[in-house]
């Protein structure tokens, strides 16, 4: 297997340290902290209270309530962060051959709070299969 070529033309981040890749680059240029309290949950019963949570982030800039509700966190950071890189890399999409472009995007892990929201529901009920049909999606 030969090794191709690869040129990263744009760059893209939602992270603990900023709400883009400018932010992000220059929280860790000087070395700081994404680790802050928990937010997204009551931490109280818990003896760690702290994590690297993405901070001050609001759906609705990004988008419309419905889509909002079919996407896990985890799938808008990433759609987010693939926009930017695309925007960031300034090809003229138009005019490019598209089977030649893509974006790599990872997480650490992803996609949990869907899940753990539907075991919870799942639980809460008569324990009858009952899942959002988006569950597989997110």
């Amino acid at each position: 297997m030969s090794l191709k070529r690869v040129v990263v033309t744009g760059l893209g981040a939602l992270t603990p340290l900023g709400q883009n890749m400018p932010e992000t680059w220059q929280a860790m240029i000087n070395g700081v902290s994404g680790a802050a309290p928990i937010q997204n949950f009551d931490a109280e019963k818990f003896k760690t209270k702290f994590a690297c949570e993405v901070k001050n982030y609001d759906p609705k800039e990004h988008f419309d309530r419905k889509e909002a509700r079919k996407l896990d966190p985890c799938a808008q950071f990433g759609l987010i962060s693939a926009d930017e890189a695309v925007l960031d890399s300034g090809l003229d999409l138009e005019k490019e051959d598209l089977t030649r472009i893509g974006v790599i995007w990872g997480s650490g892990i992803g996609g949990l709070k869907t899940f753990s929201d539907e075991v919870a529901n799942f639980t809460k009920n008569d324990n009858t299969p009952r899942f959002n049909p988006f569950l597989f999606l997110r």
